[in-house]
């Protein structure tokens, strides 16, 4: 039974013992007493004043005197106003560290044979373009969401669709046909995705070179861009696809498979993977069955042209087309394909499709025709929504070149970190094996902390100089103080210091360290909280809480310094158990933390 769950208990029979009162409902949640009032926890006795006919202020007293003799766990208490402020015994504080040391999962629960299935989709890239920015964020969200439910015990599926057709495919392939003289990743030195990408660019610019031309041959620029000969070309191109040309088959799977390659590169920096990637080209078709199915069991109906709608009206939505009169499928139907060939594949219990927010009202309409169809997770899919990320110089355009790319993105990081590192002397007495570890670790774990930091929610500008910083909410200032933990835990190690748990725990710690200790008794909440909000946020901003407070400790106490041997070993205990939960924080987020630094 955890701290919060005991002092309930207490409340409640308190309650009933005082005023005969039995909530109907759970007990208030008890709240983190504030900085500037002396305790650890706060109970709120409103919900009391009415059962009590008495002020506020008399029924936290009178609470406060029934749970010093009912519990050994409160060891004094204050009243201001409405709030019992209680304080938590010491030798509660010390029991609950030695708990916390000696547990290896702490904070983790684990998915039981019979666990529930979460199926998490993620990054769903296309195959003209190398992966940029807003692929970053994508990625890390979606794989720090699949570790922190790995973490609330579901077993989790990570999957990705990859848009592998269309007509913005066709672009890059025409491009590479007109303008590529047989280059390949092998003959220019380039990822293959990079060199499919700089196809997507050379298309954009010939084929806004045409729109000109026509323009100023007295077409207006809505009907160039209809008439441009690159636009017809491409757009033939497609129709050959969905035909099985030969030909044209055999250019887009060796341009897909140089793209492949690439993203394989691209994900591993990037320290993402998934169990599943579906291909759009292999749902579409199940997509139209489905639809048609949809139709049969009258969930769906058709028009006269032929086309096949759903009716939402009575959801507060409108219709939506789900086949074409000529029988092609447009987005939504590609996903429902999706949905049914994951269906076939997992028994899922709950879906999360990780996709920005300008996607609102698709997944909207997506849970609703899936819940028609009969997909038991239908109508209760979760869509995370999440915010754009944008550079302080303001948005990227993938058909202008101007998008960050990925690659290029991460390799800048690391060798910042490099020079930062170097300049701030971090790197002293490393061998060069350490340090390229080091300043992977840094750049990397830098991109990711001041990314995942942000509510996911929100909009985010990324700036890539504030991100490497070793003060401050930053990743390099944790992964830091990790590194120094491990260095004091190490030199005690070297002076046979034993300290593998607590002997005494009689032991008069002061405010400081009891509150260090709370705020490891919290983290497998933070982490459940994680979980039901979908929110890698919580993680990062309770470890760099805990990392504060830590380097606090480590300026006003000794710790291998201390002459009493008790506290000594009290401290390495307390320390040794802080980077334990650094290092399982900071893994939910997928950032590795150095052994020395």
């Amino acid at each position: 039974m955890n701290l919060e769950q005991t002092l309930n208990i207490s409340v409640a029979k308190a309650v009933k013992s005082l005023y005969d009162f039995e909530p109907e409902t759970n007990l208030p949640a008890l709240q983190k007493t504030k900085k500037e009032f002396e305790g650890d926890l706060t109970v709120v006795t409103f919900p009391f004043v009415k059962a009590a006919r008495k002020s506020p202020e008399q029924v936290g007293q009178e609470i406060g005197e029934f749970l010093l003799k009912d519990t050994e766990v409160v060891s004094k208490f204050n009243v201001v106003k409405g709030f019992l402020n209680l304080s938590i015994s010491k030798s509660f504080w010390l029991e609950t560290l030695n708990a916390i040391h000696s547990d290896n999962d702490f904070g983790i629960t684990k998915a039981t044979e019979d666990a529930a299935l979460m199926m998490i989709e993620y990054s769903s890239p296309n195959t003209n373009k190398p992966l940029h920015l807003g692929h970053i964020r994508n990625n890390l969200l979606g794989h720090s969401i699949a570790e922190i439910q790995k973490a609330n015990g579901w077993k989790v599926v990570k999957t990705n669709i990859v848009n592998d057709r269309g007509i913005h495919i066709c672009k890059s392939m025409l491009a590479w046909k007109l303008f590529g003289n047989g280059e390949t990743p092998e003959s220019t030195g380039l990822k293959g995705d990079h060199l499919v990408g700089k196809y997507y660019v050379i298309f954009d610019k010939h084929f806004k070179a045409e729109i000109q031309e026509l323009i100023s041959k007295g077409l207006t620029e809505e009907e160039a861009k209809k008439s441009a000969p690159l636009i017809l070309e491409a757009q033939k191109m497609l129709l050959a696809w969905e035909n099985n040309d030969a030909e044209v088959r055999q250019l887009w799977e060796m341009m897909n498979a140089w793209v492949y390659a690439g993203f394989d590169k691209t994900y591993q920096q990037m320290g993402v993977s998934f169990d599943k990637i579906y291909y759009e080209s292999e749902t579409y078709l199940e997509g139209k069955s489905e639809v048609e199915r949809g139709e049969a069991i009258a969930a769906f109906y058709r028009r006269e042209d032929g086309s096949v709608w759903a009716d939402l009206t009575g959801n507060g939505l409108d219709e939506k087309l789900l086949l074409r009169a000529d029988g092609t499928s447009v987005y939504m139907t590609q996903d429902i394909g999706t949905a049914k060939l994951r269906y076939n594949d997992y028994p899922i219990n709950k879906m999360v499709y990780v996709v920005g927010n300008e996607q609102n009202y698709h997944f909207q309409v997506l849970a609703l025709l899936l819940d028609k169809l009969g997909f038991e997770w239908g109508k209760n899919l979760v869509h995370f929504s999440y915010g754009m990320v944008e550079l302080p110089e303001g948005k990227m355009k993938s058909r202008e070149g101007t998008v960050v790319d990925a690659d290029d993105l991460m390799l800048e990081m690391i060798e910042t970190a490099r020079e930062t590192s170097q300049e701030l002397g971090k790197l002293d007495n490393c061998t060069a094996e350490e340090i390229e570890t080091i300043v992977r670790m840094v750049g990397l774990g830098s991109l990711k902390y001041f990314i995942l930091k942000v509510d996911p929610r929100k909009n985010m500008t990324f700036n890539p100089k504030e991100s490497i910083d070793f003060n401050g909410n930053t990743g390099p200032f944790i992964q830091y103080t990790h590194a120094r933990i491990k260095s004091v835990l190490r030199k005690a190690v070297e002076q046979k210091i034993e300290f593998s748990s607590l002997k005494n725990i009689g032991l008069g710690i002061s405010e400081k360290e009891s509150y260090l200790i709370q705020l490891l008794n919290e983290f497998p909440s933070v982490v459940r909280q994680a979980g039901e909000e979908f929110s890698p946020a919580l993680i990062a901003n309770y470890i760099y809480e805990l990392v504060k407070e830590f380097n606090q400790f480590y300026h006003d106490f000794s710790i291998l310094k201390e002459e009493n041997q008790e506290m000594k070993q009290f401290r390495l205990v307390l320390s040794e158990s802080i980077a334990s939960v650094i290092k399982t924080g900071m893994s939910l987020l997928g950032i590795d933390v150095p052994e020395r630094m």
